[in-house]
C-alpha cells in the first residue's frame, strides 16, 4: 500500500509539474503565429512581426496550416496569433465559430476578393460572364478548397445564375493558370485577392460585383488566442500599433516575393524601415 502511495504521489509531481510548465511556456517568450502558407500578405506579415519580436528577444514559431486549422488550433489555446483575418466578408462565418477569440489590431484596411480577368479581356462586370461560356471553357480558376474566396466563388456562381464550374487546387496552381493564359493571350477568369503581389507582376482588373457577392472593402486583422493578452500585455500595444498603408503593403509584398529567403527579407525591411517599425513599438 505505502508503495502504490508512493507512486500516485510520485505520478502527481509530474502532472502538476508539467501543468506548471505549460503553463510558464505561454508566459515565457515563445510565440507561435498561424500562417496560410501561399497567403502573400500573410505571409510578409508575419515574417516582418517574426524579425521584430525575435530582435525583441522572443522566441517566434510560425505553425503553416489552413485558416480553420489555425483558428481552432488558437481557440485550444495552443497557437497564440494569426495575422490573416479578413473581414467583415471573407473568414466572417469562420470567426463566428469561435467567438472568444481575440481581435487585437487591424494590419490592413483596403482588402478586396472577387473575380479577375487580364486586362486584354473585353469585359467589366461578372454580368458579362454568361455570354463568354465558351471563351472562358466554363471555368473559373480558384484556390485552395474551404478558403472564405472560395465559398464566395461558389455564391458567385449561384447568384449570377453562372454556368461556370471553380477549379480548385491551390493559390499557387492560381496564379501559374493566369501566368500562362497571359503569355498567350487566351481569356481566363480566376478567383483573386488585393493586397497581392500579382497585381505587380500581371495586369489584371476586377471584375464589377453589382450583387456585391464578394462584399466591399476589407480589413485584415490579427486575432489571439482569449488569454493571449494576460500572458503578453506587453504585445497587445504593439500589434493594436500595427499597420501597413496600401503603399507600404506593395513594398513588402514585391520584396517579399522577389526573395528566395523571406526571413533573411523581412530582417532587412524592418531595417530599412525604423520610423514606422518603431511607431508599432511607440517609440516615437
Amino acid at each position: 500500500m505505502k508503495r502504490i502511495n508512493y507512486l500516485l504521489l510520485i505520478t502527481s509531481v509530474i502532472i502538476f509539474g508539467i501543468f506548471i510548465s505549460c503553463k510558464n511556456l505561454k508566459n515565457s517568450k515563445y510565440i507561435n503565429i498561424g500562417m496560410v502558407d501561399g497567403w502573400a500578405e500573410d505571409v510578409a506579415m508575419t515574417h516582418v512581426v517574426k524579425a521584430i519580436l525575435d530582435e525583441k528577444g522572443y522566441h517566434v514559431v510560425i505553425q503553416k496550416a489552413s485558416t480553420d486549422m489555425i483558428l481552432a488550433s488558437m481557440n485550444n489555446e495552443d497557437t497564440d496569433l494569426f495575422l490573416g483575418v479578413w473581414l467583415p466578408y471573407t473568414h466572417a462565418n469562420k470567426i463566428a465559430k469561435f467567438p472568444e477569440l481575440m481581435n487585437i489590431g487591424t494590419n490592413y484596411d483596403n482588402g478586396k476578393i472577387g473575380l479577375v480577368v487580364p486586362d486584354y479581356v473585353p469585359i467589366n462586370s461578372i454580368e458579362e460572364l454568361p455570354k463568354y461560356e465558351e471563351k472562358f471553357k466554363h471555368r473559373i480558376i480558384g484556390i485552395e478548397k474551404g478558403a472564405g474566396l472560395t465559398s464566395a466563388t461558389d455564391r458567385a456562381i449561384v447568384d449570377y445564375k453562372l454556368n461556370y464550374r471553380q477549379i480548385n487546387s491551390s493559390t499557387i496552381a492560381m496564379i501559374t493558370e493566369l501566368q500562362n493564359a497571359i503569355k498567350r493571350k487566351e481569356w481566363i477568369v480566376a478567383a483573386a485577392w488585393q493586397p497581392h503581389w500579382m497585381f505587380g507582376k500581371m495586369k489584371l482588373k476586377f471584375l464589377e460585383d453589382p450583387k456585391k457577392t464578394f462584399g466591399e472593402a476589407e480589413k485584415i486583422k490579427t486575432y489571439s488566442r482569449k488569454s493571449f493578452g494576460e500572458d503578453h500585455p506587453e504585445l497587445i500595444k504593439f500589434f493594436s500599433k500595427m499597420y501597413f498603408d496600401d503603399q507600404t503593403m506593395t513594398d513588402l509584398l514585391t520584396k517579399m516575393e522577389n526573395s528566395k529567403d523571406k526571413e533573411s527579407t523581412a530582417k532587412q525591411w524592418v531595417k530599412a524601415h525604423p520610423t514606422l517599425v518603431n511607431s508599432w513599438l511607440d517609440k516615437n
